[in-house]
């Protein structure tokens, strides 16, 4: 996993091709505020290209911090990370979050995971506008009950890395979940703003996520606010551990009273 800091105290926190896009967009600007017949124009236009040239010399990307997009040392390195209590063993959580090909009804931004060998795995992510990403993985560690590290190989569409720690919670109250996700967008920082702005939010699904494994593990289903189960296509279905949801139960006792 990649070392984070703050953010705020970096000299540059953007992608040469982020800097490119900036720059390309600011010459844009300044050429169509000459071109402009409004002196308004003329200004916003004038103002929006010396804006991105600003960006582009400074290395910085604003909005990132501004909508709470933390960052690493990396350009262009987004940081994704969470913890939940579950009372269950570490050795029981362990091996779910072990079984790869499972993955995606963990982590609801995945498709599907598909174990190539040992190590390797092929890994499939929704993308906003409704598109899909893959690439390929390898687990970098494997401790049984304790910690779960993987990270995609050279050459893949996204760059990313993932860690799972499983350590006591404080008070004998179960395992505490530890999930540190790292990933570089297209047009890195730029990139997670844009997806933020079509309704991706990956640090509120991964909370999302995790809560839901807690319901799921410490009640045997995921209620909703509503007291239903969630919407998930196996809601109120069996559990991991073959047990039927307390809705799915009482679902069949009216069914055959009927």
């Amino acid at each position: 996993m990649t070392d984070q800091t703050d953010n705020t105290d970096k000299t540059e926190n953007i992608t040469i091709p982020e800097k490119t896009l900036f720059a390309a967009l600011g010459a844009m600007f300044l050429a169509s505020s000459l071109r402009s017949r409004s002196t308004l124009g003329t200004l916003v236009l004038g103002a929006a290209g010396a804006g991105m040239g600003y960006l582009a010399l400074k290395g910085k990307q604003p909005l990132a911090p501004a909508l709470k997009i933390e960052q690493t040392d990396t350009p262009g390195e987004v940081l994704i990370r969470d913890a939940v209590t579950i009372n269950k063993p570490a050795d029981e959580l362990y091996a779910i979050w072990r079984n790869l090909p499972y993955l995606p009804h963990l982590m609801s931004h995945l498709q599907s995971v598909e174990v190539l060998d040992e190590k390797r795995s092929k890994w499939t992510a929704k993308a906003p506008l409704g598109q899909a990403v893959s690439w390929e993985a390898e687990l970098t560690a494997d401790e049984p009950g304790r910690r779960i590290a993987w990270q995609s190989l050279p050459g893949s569409t996204i760059e990313n890395s993932g860690e799972v720690q499983f350590q006591p919670a404080p008070g004998q109250r179960g395992t505490q979940i530890t999930v540190n996700m790292t990933y570089k967008p297209p047009l890195g920082a730029t990139g997670a703003v844009l997806a933020r702005l079509f309704g991706e939010e990956p640090a509120q699904q991964l909370r999302d996520d995790l809560m839901r494994f807690k319901r799921e593990q410490e009640l045997g289903f995921a209620p909703t606010t509503n007291g239903q189960t969630s919407g998930r296509p196996d809601a109120g279905q069996k559990t991991k551990t073959g047990e039927e949801s307390p809705k799915a139960e009482q679902d069949q006792r009216k069914a055959g009273n009927a």
